[in-house]
């Protein structure tokens, strides 16, 4: 028996495939035979903070380039001097968390706070936004599951105030939060949870397709959640934070999303086909949105998202057929099965799980501090095997997304670490500060528990 992972954003369940004989329409048993090559761009991990408990996002205030903003996993968001690593707790959310751990107290979980975002007039309206895993409260805006059924958690995403945004003592206001929408969701893994404003202005919000396997199991429709515009699950959201048109009044619903007037779908959609995107940032200078989806049991892919495309899953993972098999294991296949939609989108880059179990998507480096990364797409994986091993890799080709729109291909290098023979950690995510230079966020767990969470500059080797 071959062995592979089912990887499930941020840790992975080990599951065995049988392989098919040679030329059948069976799992491949190595999609990508090629071993992603170690980079020509050598780099130094900095310290800024510890003791964290698992770190998974990190960006600046608009008007503070002073401080990183970093969201822990068990609900806290933090605020990080980077002059000397000071860390404030600048809001708390664990109160609102399911409680974390599907084995208990310090197992692993997806569940959490898993993304915020600052509104672009943060200095000057003092608003920024969560998503987190919640107890289930009530009817959900959006439901995939089958009635007399119960949600696993329900996905929220919330609008918070902070009374005095120029003040670096001012806080976010416990009582300020507002409910933008609430999600039930089937089970308690691919939940994504990312949450970025556009260059447009408007709130994209990236989602899961509901977890299990396969996309399929109570909460997934006949075909799955992702491939179903009528589901809100497995797409990326596109909304007005200002608006009210939304069918509980709490949001806005733009005009010019690609799927407004078409019936049977939500409007609310701004892209779909995705399995797990737990991660996706806006290239600062081209506006691109960057996603890194989790795969299934094979692959994972870096994808480049247009308004109205279809990424695939669970028709495809990766580049790759996907055949969800029933009551098997699913798998990826080169045998197209036929009837598939014709405008599927393939990704930028991709690898199997020889090299990894779970992509962690990243940011374009636009700073300048290593002038041989600028224009390169920066991202990792969780861990080859799950056991503190995470790896951190970059596009090999620059300026993947051309000025034309063009969008093309490239495989992963690996950085080589200054100092250091691996990144001896699990990576939990990135961040981007006002000057466009990263962060590695990481733990020695790989789960949301103890405090071995670590906040790492990406800088030039000494």
């Amino acid at each position: 028996m071959s062995r592979s992972f089912a990887a499930i954003g941020s840790l992975a369940v080990l599951l065995t495939v049988a392989p098919s004989p040679a030329g059948a329409a069976g799992p491949l048993t190595n999609p990508i035979p090629r071993a992603i090559p170690k980079g020509r761009i050598t780099i130094a991990l900095q310290p800024v903070a510890s003791g964290l408990v698992a770190p998974n996002w990190g960006i600046t205030a608009p008007g503070d380039s002073a401080r990183l903003f970093v969201s822990d996993q068990p609900g806290i968001l933090y605020a990080v001097t980077l002059a000397n690593g000071t860390k404030t707790v600048f809001l708390n959310t664990s109160s609102l968390l399911v409680p974390l751990g599907i084995a208990g107290p310090g197992s692993y979980d997806e569940r959490g706070f898993l993304g915020f975002a600052f509104h672009p007039s943060y200095a000057t309206n003092g608003l920024l936004y969560t998503y987190t895993s919640e107890p289930v409260n009530g009817a959900a805006d959006f439901s995939t599951m089958p009635p007399l059924t119960v949600a696993n958690h329900q996905s929220v995403v919330r609008e918070w105030h902070v009374n005095d945004p120029t003040n670096p003592a001012s806080v976010v206001d416990p009582l300020s939060a507002r409910v933008l929408l609430r999600i039930d969701k089937p089970q308690f893994n691919h939940n994504a949870g990312g949450l970025n404003f556009g260059p447009d202005g408007m709130l994209y919000i990236s989602l899961g397709d509901g977890g299990e396997a396969d996309d399929q199991g109570v909460g997934h429709g006949p075909n799955g959640n992702a491939q179903d515009l009528g589901a809100i699950l497995g797409k990326i959201l596109r909304i007005d934070v200002a608006g009210s048109n939304s069918a509980n009044g709490q949001y806005g619903v733009p005009a010019d999303n690609p799927f407004v007037g078409q019936v049977g779908a939500l409007s609310e959609i701004f892209a779909y086909g995705f399995r797990n995107p737990f991660r996706f940032s806006f290239d600062r200078t081209m506006g691109d949105l960057w996603v890194g989806d989790v795969g299934q049991n094979s692959i994972e892919e870096v994808d480049v998202v247009r308004g109205g495309g279809n990424y695939g899953w669970r028709l495809k993972e990766g580049s790759f057929f996907f055949d969800p098999n029933g009551a098997g294991d699913g798998f990826v296949t080169r045998m197209n099965p036929g009837g598939l939609p014709s405008d599927l989108i393939n990704p930028v880059g991709q690898y199997d799980h020889d090299e990894g179990i779970a992509i962690i998507g990243g940011f374009v480096y636009r700073g300048a501090a290593i002038p041989k990364l600028q224009g390169r797409y920066v991202f990792g994986d969780l861990a080859r095997q799950f056991a503190s091993d995470g790896r951190l890799f970059f596009l090999r080709r620059k300026n993947v997304v051309r000025a034309s729109g063009r969008v093309g291909k490239s495989r992963p290098n690996e950085f080589q670490l200054d100092g250091q023979p691996a990144l001896g950690l699990f990576l939990l995510g990135f961040g981007e500060d006002a000057s466009g230079e990263l962060y590695v966020l990481a733990n020695g767990t790989g789960t949301p528990g103890g405090t071995t969470g670590v906040i790492l500059k990406i800088v030039p080797p000494s």
